[in-house]
């Protein structure tokens, strides 16, 4: 489906589902409904918080850190908040609209609250670096439905519950800690919508298609290890290795891939580009942390490695799994209330 000039989808009505399908239809409406049951106050929720722990309150190095990290979850969630937008439009399904349409209300609130908070922490948000843009800007531009839902909901909404995870694990600030909670809930909601809806408009695509789809998501994932790598000094001066961040970003995709494939069996297990991807995170961030004295013939060699099964990747020698697992909201529970 491409973006075209909106009009009133008087179709939108004459569709017959499956059992199947209208199971999905029931979760994607659900999704718009505990949306509307779990509303929270922006406002009030961060005046109590501040209220209770006092402003936030930071060394001048950890608090730029956390400016520079969460300044790019602000623009990413004005970035959510319009690709959202554009989702509900386009969308014709009813429970597919509505569900979107339960997001550009989430995304807003998301916005406005963090500018809040940065503020709070006075600081003032920096622009996104390039590679950050880069993402958002693919998922903001593309004309494509599947590209703009596994850009939005499967890529941008798993990055940002990843470090609204680890962030709050570490207890950085008490105010951000107590307010993540509220935004991993809606979060995780999103991700819904992406996995009810992506596998049927890949399942209709030519062999063409998938592979531009399929390029399209090594570069959009190739592109936030980028942005990870440019957060790096500052993901490290609050205490957050970039290696635990992308183990839980893998904990989740995996999560995701096994929902998907609970709804259409014949999802792919383990494709080609997420070796790649895997390989090109060993590459970046490799083995022993930003300390590890490894030469680039070394890097490029234990990446090839992880690309070739030879060594295990990030996800395989995962040490925070147990934390990943009992703590991780992106669950079914979380997506159908």
């Amino acid at each position: 489906m491409l973006w075209s000039r909106s009009a009133l989808p008087y179709d939108m009505f004459d569709v017959h589902h499956t059992d199947r399908e209208a199971r999905r239809a029931r979760r994607m409406e659900s999704i718009y409904h505990v949306g509307q049951d779990r509303i929270w106050d922006g406002r009030d929720v961060l005046a109590t918080l501040i209220d209770r722990h006092g402003k936030p309150r930071l060394a001048d190095r950890e608090r730029r850190a956390l400016s520079r990290i969460f300044s790019v979850i602000m623009w990413g969630e004005l970035a959510a908040w319009k690709i959202s937008a554009q989702l509900a439009d386009v969308i014709v399904p009813l429970p597919a609209k509505l569900a979107a349409s339960s997001q550009v209300h989430d995304e807003a609130r998301h916005f406005y609250v963090m500018h809040d908070y940065l503020e709070a922490l006075g600081e003032k948000p920096p622009e996104l670096d390039k590679w950050s843009r880069r993402v958002l800007t693919m998922t903001l531009g593309t004309k494509s439905l599947a590209k703009k839902l596994l850009g939005m909901q499967l890529t941008i909404e798993t990055i940002a519950l990843t470090i609204f995870q680890r962030v709050r694990e570490l207890q950085v600030e008490p105010v951000l800690s107590e307010l993540l909670p509220y935004y991993e809930r809606d979060e995780a909601r999103h991700v819904g919508l992406g996995i009810q809806m992506l596998p049927s408009l890949i399942a209709k695509m030519s062999f063409a298609e998938r592979v531009d789809l399929a390029i399209f998501h090594l570069d959009l994932y190739g592109s936030a290890v980028m942005s990870l790598k440019s957060l790096e000094p500052s993901l490290v001066s609050i205490g957050v290795d970039p290696r635990s961040l992308l183990a839980i970003g893998f904990r989740k995709q995996s999560d995701i891939d096994d929902m998907l494939r609970e709804e259409f069996p014949s999802w792919p297990q383990d494709p080609p580009e997420q070796r790649l991807f895997a390989g090109f995170c060993e590459l970046l961030f490799p083995t022993g942390g930003p300390d590890a004295k490894l030469s680039s013939r070394a890097r490029v060699r234990a990446a090839l490695e992880v690309i070739r099964r030879r060594r295990p990747g990030v996800l395989e020698i995962e040490a925070d799994k147990r934390a990943s697992r009992r703590t991780d909201n992106l669950s079914r529970a979380a997506v159908d209330g």
